[in-house]
């Protein structure tokens, strides 16, 4: 099993606890979060500590600008002294990932839409739907087709086996059907479904006269009704086609912008909670810049990139999460540090770890 399989196979399960997949989305976020909530803590420890130890860091930097060698140790030597590994803060990023790839692939799959990609939730018309899209009609005869467009197998076929019809779903591959020659709009295109993608013994397949499959094009969603027949060891079938009507999804903006303002806000908290820490003026200046800029940044990404309404759903709440956890997880370090001050205890920006320049000065013999 494929991991696009095994996530498709996860929301399904929990989509039948939840009872929408629009909450299974939910459900999946909370439970990553949950998993990935100690390398939270790391990383908000990891980027607080990066800012209180700037100064001290500069410091050695300038000191041995000349000698990166020699910099390179004291910086190690540094880094062990207080405890503080510059990667940890990158660490969550880099294990959720391969998270967010895995759901991007499994909410374009043929698996996912065939199953739940007209699922709708709260003002999510379809999960599957990107800002920009390509509409057709289901089952008015023509395909809406453009350059390039895959077809699989849906749910209903029908397959005619002698003077039989046999009647059963899965009984040929979700990707069995292949495109005959180019697909251009206007024209009909022509469909083939090879008899060794059928699921039946040799002496039926020898007997199969036609099929009626209901087709799904892959690129609009589309659905038609398609009926084969038996050409030498291949079902074959030719569609009338027209172009497709270009649609602008408000929902799926809607989810961008929700998206975007939840970065700002996560900026805005952590640079709240960041005020009382000794920072370096550019490093503070270049902070506020990048929270300016990377929300932007992203909501152009996403308006040109194909992103499924359900993979934003899981970015705008694992943002929330993130949100929460930047406030708990603060409190907790400020309590923390309340507490080393009452119990006089040194703090991490107190450690002396470079040694200043001493200078000296030479009184001129008179």
């Amino acid at each position: 099993m494929d991991f696009t399989t095994l996530t498709v196979e996860l929301l399904k399960g929990l989509n039948n606890i939840t009872g929408s997949y629009g909450l299974a989305i939910i459900a999946l976020t909370i439970i990553v979060r949950g998993c990935l909530w100690p390398l939270g803590v790391s990383q908000q420890r990891s980027m607080r500590a990066m800012q209180v130890l700037q100064p001290k860091m500069k410091q050695i930097q300038e000191r041995y600008k000349n000698d990166p060698q020699t910099m390179q140790r004291k910086l190690m030597e540094f880094y062990k002294e207080n405890k503080f590994n510059p990667m940890a803060g990158c660490l969550p990023l880099l294990i959720q990932m391969p998270i967010f790839i895995m759901l991007y692939a499994a909410l374009i799959s043929p698996q996912f839409i065939q199953e739940a990609g007209n699922s709708k939730f709260l003002f999510i018309d379809r999960l599957d739907k990107t800002l920009r899209g390509s509409a057709g009609n289901s089952y008015d005869g023509y395909f809406s087709v453009s350059g390039g467009d895959r077809f699989v197998i849906y749910k209903n076929v029908k397959i005619t086996i002698g003077d039989e019809v046999l009647e059963k779903n899965n009984i040929i591959k979700k990707n069995a059907v292949e495109v005959q020659g180019n697909v251009t709009p206007g024209e009909s295109v022509d469909l083939k479904i090879s008899l060794n993608d059928i699921n039946l013994k040799f002496d039926e397949l020898a007997n199969i006269t036609g099929a009626e499959v209901d087709i799904q094009n892959m690129k609009t969603r589309e659905v038609e009704n398609v009926k084969f027949e038996r050409r030498d060891n291949i079902l074959a079938a030719s569609m009338p086609t027209n172009t497709p009507k270009s649609e602008f999804n408000t929902d799926v903006l809607i989810l961008i912008l929700l998206f975007a303002g939840s970065m700002i806000f996560t900026q805005k908290i952590m640079m709240a909670q960041n005020k009382n820490v000794s920072q370096d003026p550019m490093q503070a200046q270049m902070q506020k810049m990048m929270g300016t800029m990377m929300p932007v940044m992203i909501i152009f990404m996403f308006i040109i990139a194909p992103i499924p309404a359900g993979v934003l759903l899981y970015l705008v709440v694992s943002n929330i999460i993130q949100i929460i956890q930047t406030v708990v997880i603060n409190k907790q370090m400020e309590a923390e540090d309340n507490h080393k001050n009452l119990s006089g205890d040194k703090d991490i920006s107190t450690l002396k770890t470079v040694k200043p320049i001493e200078t000296k000065t030479i009184e001129e013999k008179k």
